[in-house]
């Protein structure tokens, strides 16, 4: 039996306190309907959990491969506490779905290991619309709203682990 994985079922009281947050979102333009209802859904989620509007910075890019350089540049210029970035690339005729989809999740990886502040992959790599549009609000989930929690629980976390180096120092 196949345990269910989805987040995007987690309750709000679930979630750490939003509140203390600053969260920036970059958001590919490229296969909108599906990226702007995973954003809509991440930007819920965020409040929801008490981040204040003013503390969601959001930004646009043409497409999921300029994510990564819009995710450093949010890290570089403010004081966002986690970064989300969503994204869809969908199976085509061609390898360019195989080469945007490595550089996207290797230039992620890359900022997540050099940074003291989560970036969070909601990238979906799907073969059809149809799939990408199920893990956009469909049957599957919101990958957004997944983002939320996962920069919520990685906020948490750098926090716990914060506090934990402070009272060593002590």
């Amino acid at each position: 039996m196949k345990k269910n994985k989805d987040l995007s079922a987690c309750a709000a009281s679930e979630l750490p306190d939003g509140s203390p947050y600053s969260i920036a979102i970059a958001v590919a333009d490229w296969n909108a309907e599906v990226t702007h209802a995973m954003l809509e859904g991440a930007t819920e989620t965020l409040l929801k959990s008490g981040v204040k509007e003013e503390n969601i910075i959001t930004v646009h890019v043409p497409g999921s491969f300029e994510l990564t350089s819009a995710a450093g540049m949010l890290l570089n210029y403010t004081s966002a506490d986690a970064v989300i970035c969503i994204g869809c690339v969908i199976q085509g005729e061609t390898r360019h779905f195989e080469f945007i989809s490595h550089a996207v999740a290797g230039g992620i990886a890359q900022l997540c290991a050099s940074q003291c502040r989560p970036v969070i992959f909601s990238v979906l790599t799907t073969n059809t619309p149809e799939q990408a549009k199920e893990r956009a609000g469909g049957k599957c989930g919101n990958k957004g709203v997944e983002g939320a929690v996962t920069a919520l629980r990685m906020c948490h976390l750098n926090d716990q682990l914060s506090s934990c180096k402070s009272k060593k120092s002590r």
